[in-house]
């Protein structure tokens, strides 16, 4: 850091009361977007107010730096990266600020994010409708930032067409008003109104010219809306300058938007093709019947979802056959009728159109009605994943975003595609296609690796050819995702120099010293410049040794980096709500607690940009700190980034460096202590009834003195090589894990009691060669311990292998310590024996809900409680395990189950334990979690499989929470649950 940026972050320390981050790794994690560039900022400001961004802006600008406005982080073409200060508004610039219903209009903060806006405006009826598939994430400043479109634009247009005003500062400080302005402002000398006649002026002036050069599409979002500026009423909207402008122009402090009616009633056509050639000329005739959107999937976006655990029932519920495309055309009346009469229309033109089913490969397809919303809802975000879901491709090559924005009218469509695909097989690649059929805006990504300058040059040249065959077709070269750093060198080809010109006039006039975000749009830097690549000429990983098997993925350390490199940016893992991913960041929204900010900061280590032994440094473990290894992210993330596997390479790392702490001993080796301590409970007890040790374990082992520790007992579940259950009963392995045979044996019985009452011989083998209990060794694993885990799992598989041989089931109740079995274990040992033993590992609802639909399994249950509440474990939504917990519950006649929609319950093993944690760890629960059982009624049934989850409802809410077997063991003694259950 120079002395000028050491005298700029003292200054904004001093002044500014949010974040202030001039440190490498935080640097490091700013300076990608989810383009191919990296920038490293000299800094980074989290503001807590508006008032304190135009302050960042002012204190930057007087030490003579560069100022870039950030919101999610996830533009494609570099619009968010600098080398300057870095504003971040999401965090906490993200207020409603007012709200119209009347006039179906509000007013937001730039940084609140679409779904989140969309939450609040549902109850009122309303929505803002520029749906990008981003909206996780995506905030309305970098919308407007960017002129979103979104899939539904056939209906509701830009975010232009609804953008109604904006607030703004200069680069100056000046605040300004821009919306509705008469072209008639007289000779007001107030700087507004001298900005304004300016630009209205230049509009006046290149009328002519804009309507020659500016493209007739309207997924246009090249260069500056100089068309809004061009007399055509009284009036003009200044605010649509700067929608598109990419930071450019002012820094944004309010929005005003337009909203819509919600969505009532909607269904789905999936047209199915034989050839991609024919759906691209089809979309030109489907359009005629006015859905809301028609959206492409191909060939190898469907081959790549049927391998995406997430993904994979949807496409087996709709896609019929084998296309090579589909399009799926959203019908949206108000009139549930009306949407189906659509539908039948659409058959009847596919079949005017000449699809048939029945027919060959040419002309062959059809349409499969979609009417179910939970269908209709697992396509669209299959759909809108349509990115992510290519970059998921395990190889060196992906697929770029450089023409993928390029939109042409539609008569145009089929050929302009069909020469791309020449295009690029040419330059020895294939490319991947999706999106907006509509509107002639395909997302278009050539396979590339640019690591190569051979493929560097192949994009340069395929950029060229394909721009060209864009202004052949009189189409737009910018078609959704803003221009950046990938665009912007090619305006002069598609606009004229004259425009360019004007282009470089406007950002003159609104910043003559160039300090909000240059580079974009107007003087940019040759898209190809590789040394503003992610990759640059220089980047290498070194070989290092690995603790578990990266194979699957290219690059070094055994395929590590390949792992790590995944990670693209899209940042999904950015959503506050919905499913798991990422429990920390929705408790702190900083970037380094999101999966893909602690992905970041590991690429930059292991590549060398942070410095020697980066992987084990503190500020390393800092990154990784509030990770709690849910692992959402693997099954979430739509390219597959398994940060709690990476987590143990990094904890490994640690522990080669540094040594165990304390804590890391007390958490590691908890199953080789467990029998001991369990024999002087009492004594062992007493730190949870003395303040004094309470205390003290915080000051010498970082646990909190706000937690009681799991209770030990004298009576633990140990029946080891016992045989329960009739001698000709179907076989099964009952796996005593480590948290329930110790702390919780009434789970462990329960469990056997409905095996028995099942009709099952139950199994709890003796480990071979005697000695402890089995374990899985997931402690051992969150302590970096890999090869006292894998010891453990040694035990576990020579013991459970003969089980396995014969096909027996191996049941167990501790979601993060069976599902070890089906994870870590296949990452320790890939021999034959370690693979049965993993095939044949079930939870305990999964292996009773596969019986009972197998007609095996035959329970007397009765009637115990009205309802049911159940808390999802992180591990078994990963999984794809937790539906059978709703199932298995359903076996309880009179019982109506509700789901708690919860992310991470915050305690994650030791996680919630730890003094420096335990904050977060409540933050988490508090989220959702905690609130939802306090609502729960007194006679409600509160289920939760996880022992960490048990424990953190209890200290949250004074509630116990009971596993699923405890609740099946009391229906089959018709037993009441007490009122403190």
């Amino acid at each position: 850091m120079t002395d000028t940026d050491l005298s700029l972050k003292d200054r904004l320390s001093r002044e500014i009361t949010g974040d202030v981050l001039f440190d490498s790794f935080n640097r490091g994690r700013y300076a990608t977007d989810a383009s191919f560039y990296q920038i490293v900022p000299a800094g980074v400001v989290v503001p807590r107010t508006i008032d304190e961004g135009l302050r960042a802006l002012a204190i930057a600008r007087d030490a003579g730096r560069k100022v870039t406005p950030r919101g999610g982080g996830t533009s494609q073409c570099g619009q968010t990266i600098n080398d300057g200060i870095v504003i971040d508004l999401s965090k906490h610039l993200n207020k409603l600020i007012s709200l119209d219903v009347e006039n179906k209009t509000c007013v937001v903060e730039p940084g609140i994010v679409l779904d989140d806006l969309n939450r609040q405006l549902k109850k009122h009826g309303l929505w803002f409708p520029v749906d990008v598939s981003t909206a996780s994430r995506a905030t309305i400043g970098g919308m407007a930032g960017n002129n979103s479109c979104g899939g539904r634009s056939l209906r509701y247009g830009t975010m232009r067409d609804n953008t109604l005003s904006m607030d703004a500062a200069l680069a100056d400080g000046t605040l300004m008003h821009f919306g509705e302005v008469s072209r008639d402002l007289g000779q007001a000398n107030d700087k507004s109104s001298a900005l304004f006649r300016d630009m209205l002026a230049l509009g006046s002036r290149e009328a002519a010219e804009v309507a020659d050069k500016f493209p007739k599409v309207q997924r246009r979002v090249g260069g500056y809306n100089l068309d809004a500026l061009v007399p055509r009423n009284a009036a003009n909207n200044m605010a649509h300058i700067l929608v598109g402008s990419e930071g450019t122009l002012a820094f944004t402090t309010r929005v005003e938007l337009k909203l819509w009616p919600v969505i009532k009633n909607k269904v789905l056509g999936v047209c199915h093709f034989g050839s991609f050639y024919e759906a691209m000329d089809a979309a030109q005739h489907l359009v005629k019947l006015r859905p809301i959107a028609v959206e492409l999937v191909d060939r190898t976006m469907i081959a790549l979802g049927r391998d995406i655990a997430m993904f994979r029932p949807v496409i087996e519920a709709t896609v019929k056959g084998d296309p090579d495309a589909l399009l799926i055309v959203e019908f949206a009346e108000e009139d549930q009728p009306q949407n189906f009469q659509k539908l039948k229309q659409l058959s009847e033109l596919m079949g005017d159109l000449g699809f048939d089913w029945n027919n060959d490969k040419r002309k062959w397809g059809g349409v499969v009605d979609v009417v179910e919303p939970a269908v209709q809802t697992a396509i669209a975000d299959f759909r809108t994943s349509g990115l992510n879901v290519m970059m998921s491709m395990k190889q060196e090559g992906k697929p770029v975003s450089f023409v993928e924005d390029c939109a042409v009218p539609l008569p145009h469509l089929a050929d302009y595609t069909d020469r791309l695909n020449k295009v690029f097989a040419k330059h020895g690649t294939r490319g991947t296609m999706y999106a907006h059929a509509s509107e002639g805006c395909l997302h278009v990504r050539p396979v590339l690796n640019l690591k190569l300058e051979k493929d560097v040059k192949a994009m340069r040249a395929i950029a060229e050819e394909a721009f060209a065959m864009v202004r052949e077709y009189k189409g737009s070269h910018s078609g959704e995702h803003g221009d950046g750093l990938v665009r912007s060198e090619f305006h002069e080809s598609m606009f004229g120099p004259r425009i360019i010109a004007d282009f470089r006039e406007v950002k003159e006039r609104f910043d003559p010293g160039h300090v909000l975000n240059p580079g974009k749009i107007v003087d940019p830097p040759k898209m190809d410049d590789r040394s503003l690549f992610r990759y640059t000429p220089g980047y290498a990983v070194r070989d290092f040794k690995t603790e578990l098997d990266w194979s699957a993925y290219p690059g070094s350390g055994g395929g590590f980096q390949g792992a790590v490199e995944m990670c693209n940016n899209n940042g999904a893992c950015r959503k506050l709500e919905g499913g798991v991913m990422c429990p920390s960041y929705r408790a702190t929204r900083n970037e380094k607690d999101v999966t893909r900010g602690r992905a970041n900061t590991l690429r930059l280590a292991i590549s060398g940009q942070l410095g020697p032994d980066a992987l084990s440094s503190d500020a390393m473990m800092d990154t990784m700190k509030l990770c709690v290894s849910c692992k959402a992210c693997r099954h979430e993330c739509p390219t597959g980034v398994d940060m709690a596997k990476m987590k143990i390479e990094v904890l490994s790392a640690r522990r080669a460096k540094h040594g165990l702490s304390l804590r890391d001993r007390l958490v590691g080796f908890l199953p080789h202590y467990a029998p001991l301590f369990s024999k002087l409970a009492p004594l062992a007890n007493w730190r949870n009834k003395s303040k004094l040790l309470r205390a003290l374990f915080e000051r010498v082992a970082g646990i909190s003195a706000k937690r009681a520790l799991p209770a030990w007992r004298r009576d633990v579940f140990d029946p080891q090589g016992e045989i329960f259950g009739p001698a000709d009963g179907r076989e099964v392995v009952l796996f005593g894990d480590t948290f329930n045979r110790t702390y919780e044996r009434e789970n462990l019985d329960a469990a056997l009691q409905v095996l028995i009452a099942g009709g099952y011989r139950v199994h709890v083998p003796k480990p071979t060669g005697g000695g402890r209990p089995l374990c899985c060794g997931r402690t051992f694993l969150s302590a970096g311990l890999v090869d006292h885990a894998r010891a453990e799992l040694d035990r576990l598989v020579e013991t459970y292998a003969p089980f396995a041989a014969r096909g027996v089931p191996i049941v167990g109740l501790e979601p993060s310590c069976l599902l070890t079995l089906r994870d870590e274990l296949l990452s320790l040992r890939s021999d034959e024996t370690a693979k049965a033993v993993s095939a044949h590992a079930l939870l305990f609802e999964e292996f009773l809900v596969r019986e009972a639909a197998t007609g095996h399994l035959s329970l007397p249950l009765k009637p115990i409680a009205e309802k049911a509440v159940v808390h999802g474990h992180c591990h078994q939504k990963s999984f794809g395990a937790f539906k059978p917990v709703e199932q298995a519950l359903r076996l309880i006649p009179d019982l109506k189950v509700e789901t708690i929609e919860s992310s991470c319950c915050g305690m994650a093993g030791a996680f919630g334990y730890g003094s420096d944690t335990y904050d977060t760890s409540i933050e988490m629960a508090e989220l959702s979690l905690l609130p939802a059982v306090r609502r729960a009624g007194a006679n409600t049934l509160v289920i939760a499989d996880g022992t960490s989850c048990r424990h953190q409802i209890k200290d949250g809410t004074e509630r116990s929470a009971i596993h699923v077997a405890r609740a099946l063991a009391m229906s089959l003694s018709n037993q009441r649950p007490s009122s403190h259950i």
